[in-house]
C-alpha cells in the first residue's frame, strides 16, 4: 500500500489543509501507539484484554458485543488468551451454563507493561514539543474526547 507523506503540507489561510489532514494525523498517532504493544498479543487480543480490564467478569456474549465481533470468534480469541495465561474462565454465580471471563494477574501485569511503554513513548514525544504546542494539543484532545463522548467541553478549563 502506497503512503503519501503530507507532513510538509502547508495550511491554507483558512486552515483547510490542516483540518483535511487531521484524521490522517490522528490515525498515525494511534498506529504508533499500537506499535508499543509487546508480543505475544495481536491487536484484537489486546482490545479484549483492555475490555476485560474495564469490565471485569464479562460473559462471552457481552465481550463479543463490546468488541463488535461474534461469540465464536471471541471464544477462539479467549482460548488463545487463556493459553498464554492472560485469561481465566470461571463459573458464573448467576447461571451454571455460563462462564465469567477475568484477566489473570499475568494479564494485568502485561497490560500495566503496555500502558507504561505507551506513557514513556508519549512523554518522550511531548518533551520535544514546545509548551505552546503541548497546551494546544491538550486543549484539542480535551475537545476531541468531549465530542466523542458527548460531554460538554469546558472552555475555561486548563
Amino acid at each position: 500500500m502506497d503512503t503519501v507523506d503530507r507532513s510538509r503540507e502547508q495550511p491554507t489561510p483558512d486552515g483547510t489543509a490542516a483540518v483535511f489532514d487531521l484524521p490522517g494525523l490522528v490515525e498515525l498517532v494511534v498506529e504508533r501507539m499500537q506499535d508499543v504493544s509487546p508480543r505475544p498479543l495481536s491487536t484484537a487480543q489486546l482490545r479484549a484484554v483492555i475490555a476485560l480490564d474495564h469490565h471485569d467478569g464479562l460473559n462471552l456474549r457481552t465481550l463479543a458485543e463490546l468488541l463488535g465481533s461474534t461469540p465464536p470468534l471471541v471464544s477462539r480469541l479467549c482460548d488463545r488468551l487463556e493459553a498464554v495465561g492472560f485469561l481465566e474462565r470461571l463459573p458464573s454465580t448467576r447461571s451454571r451454563r455460563e462462564l465469567v471471563l477475568r484477566l489473570s494477574e499475568r494479564g494485568r501485569g502485561y497490560l500495566r507493561e503496555v500502558r507504561a511503554r505507551r506513557r514513556e513513548n508519549i512523554e518522550a514525544v511531548l518533551e520535544k514539543m514546545t509548551p505552546a504546542g503541548r497546551a494546544a494539543l491538550a486543549a484539542g484532545l480535551r475537545e476531541y474526547h468531549a465530542a466523542g463522548t458527548g460531554d460538554e467541553v469546558g472552555h475555561g478549563a486548563p
